[in-house]
C-alpha cells in the first residue's frame, strides 16, 4: 500500500497517512476487493483505491443536505455485498417540513450509486440542524440499526411515538423488525430498539456476543457507553452525569429506576465520536479492546474490558492534535482513523517497525 507518510508516535505503534484533503470525513468501508469508500459530511462519497485516493466522487448520492451537523454520515454494507452490491447510507434531509435523519439502501456499480432508495426517516423534522446521530451497524441476523440524535430538542428522548433520540431496528428492506419491542403498542413507534438516548456517534458489534455496543454524547460530561438492549430506557434527560452548556443543571438524578446506568462515561466530556473492537493479529495484546475517538479531547481511547466493565483506560495519539471522527477495524489489521477538519486524513495505526 503506497502511503504520504509515517508518523512514529511510541515504541509499539505509528501512523501511516492514507489520504488527506477529505472534507469533514465521516465514516468508512471496506470492500471485498481491498479499496474502501468513505463518506464526506459536504456530500460526497470518494473511493480509496490502492492505498490512493481516487479523485472524482461516486456519483449518484441521494438528495441531501450539509448544515450544522447535518450532511452524508455513515456507510454501511450489506452482509452479502460481494454478490450484490448493496450498501446503506445515512445522511441529513431537507424539506419545506425542516431537516431529519435518512437511511438509504442503494446498489454501488464501481463509480456510482444505481437503485437508490430511502428506507428510513426519522419523524417528525424539526428546523433545527443538530443531533441527527447517526451511525449504522448490521448485527449477525442482518437487521440494520439506525441511532437518530434527539435533535437538539431533549425531551423528545422520551417520547416513543417520536423517531428522535433512540436506536431504531429495521430489516434490510426497512421495515420494522416484528419482534422489535414497540410492536402492537400504541406508545411507541414499530422500529424502535432503544430510547433515551441523546446522540450516538459510534455504534459496533462485538465479536463475541454479536450484540451492539455505542456511546453517546453528553451535554457538558457524561459522555456514555452503553450496550443497546430491546426496550432500555437510558435515561435522558431523566438521568445524566452531565450539566447544560450554559452551566446550569439537567437533572439531580444520576440514576432511577426503570433507566440503564451506562457501562463507563466520562465527566468532563471528551465528545466521542466512532468506535471498534480491536480484533486484529497486528496487536496482539490488544485482541478484544474497545476503540473510541474523541473529538473534543482529540485523542484515541483505548478500552479494557471484563464481563462488561471497564477495568483500564488508555489515552492514545494525544499529541496528534485532530479531532478523530471515525474508527474502523480494517480487515489488514490495522486500526483505521478519520479526522474531522476542512482537510480530514485516513489514518492507519500500524505496529512500529
Amino acid at each position: 500500500m503506497t502511503v504520504a507518510s509515517t508518523i512514529v508516535y511510541a515504541e509499539s505503534y505509528s501512523l501511516e497517512t492514507v489520504a488527506e484533503g477529505l472534507e469533514h470525513p465521516w465514516g468508512l468501508a471496506f470492500l471485498p476487493d481491498g479499496s474502501a469508500l468513505v463518506t464526506e459530511r459536504e456530500g460526497r462519497l470518494r473511493r480509496i483505491e490502492n492505498g490512493q485516493l481516487v479523485r472524482d466522487p461516486v456519483s449518484g448520492l441521494p438528495e441531501l443536505v450539509a448544515s450544522g451537523q447535518g450532511g452524508l454520515l455513515d456507510i454501511v454494507l450489506h452482509p452479502d455485498f460481494d454478490t450484490n452490491q448493496t450498501l446503506f447510507l445515512s445522511y441529513a434531509h431537507r424539506n419545506s417540513d425542516g431537516m431529519t435523519t435518512r437511511v438509504a439502501r442503494a446498489t454501488y456499480n464501481g463509480q456510482a450509486l444505481d437503485d437508490v432508495e430511502v428506507i428510513f426517516e426519522a419523524l417528525p423534522r424539526s428546523s433545527n440542524a443538530r443531533h441527527f446521530g447517526s451511525r449504522l451497524v448490521i448485527d449477525n441476523d442482518g437487521y440494520l440499526y439506525v441511532s437518530v440524535g434527539d435533535r437538539g430538542d431533549m425531551d423528545r428522548a422520551q417520547d416513543t411515538a417520536d423517531d428522535a433520540g433512540g436506536v431504531h431496528r429495521i430489516t434490510i428492506n426497512g421495515h420494522p423488525v416484528s419482534d422489535n419491542p414497540f410492536v402492537g403498542n400504541s406508545k411507541g413507534n414499530d422500529t424502535f430498539f432503544t430510547y433515551g438516548n441523546r446522540n450516538i456517534q459510534g455504534m459496533t458489534l462485538h465479536p463475541d456476543t454479536g450484540e451492539i455496543w455505542s456511546h453517546e454524547h453528553g451535554p457538558r460530561g457524561g459522555d456514555e457507553i452503553n450496550i443497546i438492549r430491546a426496550g432500555n430506557d437510558y435515561g435522558w434527560p431523566k438521568v445524566t452525569h452531565g450539566i447544560d452548556y450554559s452551566g446550569i443543571p439537567i437533572t439531580n438524578k444520576t440514576t432511577m429506576d426503570g433507566v440503564t446506568d451506562p457501562l463507563h462515561y466520562w465527566d468532563p466530556s471528551i465528545a466521542p465520536s466512532g468506535m471498534a473492537f480491536y480484533t486484529g493479529n497486528l496487536f496482539p495484546e490488544w485482541q478484544g479492546d474497545l476503540f473510541v475517538g474523541a473529538l473534543r479531547s482529540q485523542k484515541l481511547v483505548r478500552l479494557t474490558i471484563q464481563d462488561e466493565a471497564v477495568i483500564e483506560e488508555e489515552d492514545l495519539l494525544t499529541g496528534l492534535g485532530e479531532r478523530i471522527r471515525d474508527v474502523r477495524m480494517g480487515p489488514d489489521g490495522a486500526l483505521w482513523l478519520l479526522t474531522d477538519s476542512r482537510q480530514g486524513k485516513i489514518y492507519r495505526m500500524v505496529p512500529t517497525n
